[in-house]
């Protein structure tokens, strides 16, 4: 069974609400079947097939009790949980964000990886501003981070070809056609230019970066 077939085997699993409810109960700690019993309040029968769903899909394991021989306990396998979550991960050497003016979105989101990746980051635009953007500066200031020594550069300047390309702006991610890395939809905080749009600018960048961080690994 490859990877993604025994995680789709889980999520089989946990479709159905009692199953769901029985991995919650287990997270705590082992039960034996007669425990699940009273917690659930099933037929024996019905609990059974629950619980052989749930084990014939890796998620649970059996233990013979050490005391009473004739009772078992119920566990979670280690790692049950692990990749449930739906994502790809990609290998990189490096991260390159591009917008079109290099001057607020690409800006922050290589400062903010800087902070959660030790892949090495990079930005660029399209078509490169002369400065980086005020509001950008002080967004990045509240929240601890230095870009007043940061110049726009282009992507033929601060691109390779190997690296994976982020673009954080529509312009840029329809005027490159696609890069074969990913896109986010941020809205220009220099529409508003306030110190409002630039922190909600911030704010969903840094989730982002957050959670692409954890799935792209050192090439």
């Amino acid at each position: 069974m490859s990877p993604f077939e025994a995680r789709l085997a889980k999520h089989a699993a946990l479709a159905d609400p009692t199953r769901l409810r029985i991995v919650d109960l287990l997270t705590l700690g082992d039960l034996s079947p007669g425990e699940l019993q009273l917690e659930l309040g099933l037929p024996l029968n019905l609990l059974s097939h629950h619980v052989r769903t749930l084990e014939d899909a890796g998620l649970l394991v059996r233990r013979r009790s050490e005391a009473d021989k004739r009772r078992s306990y119920l566990r979670l396998t280690g790692g049950a949980l692990d990749g449930l979550v739906p994502g790809r991960e990609h290998q990189a050497g490096r991260i390159l964000f591009v917008c079109t003016r290099n001057s607020a979105r690409s800006q922050l989101a290589a400062a903010l990886w800087s902070k959660a990746s030790s892949i090495p980051s990079g930005s660029a635009g399209t078509h490169p501003a002369e400065e980086v953007a005020r509001g950008a500066v002080d967004v990045a200031r509240r929240h601890g981070l230095d870009l007043s020594g940061c110049v726009p550069r282009s992507l033929d300047e601060a691109g390779s070809a190997a690296d994976f390309v982020v673009t954080v702006c529509d312009n840029a991610h329809e005027e490159l056609g696609g890069t074969g890395g990913a896109h986010w939809s941020v809205p220009d905080p220099l529409r508003l230019g306030t110190p409002e749009a630039f922190e909600a600018a911030f704010t969903e960048i840094e989730h982002r970066v957050n959670e692409l961080a954890p799935r792209l690994h050192a090439a």
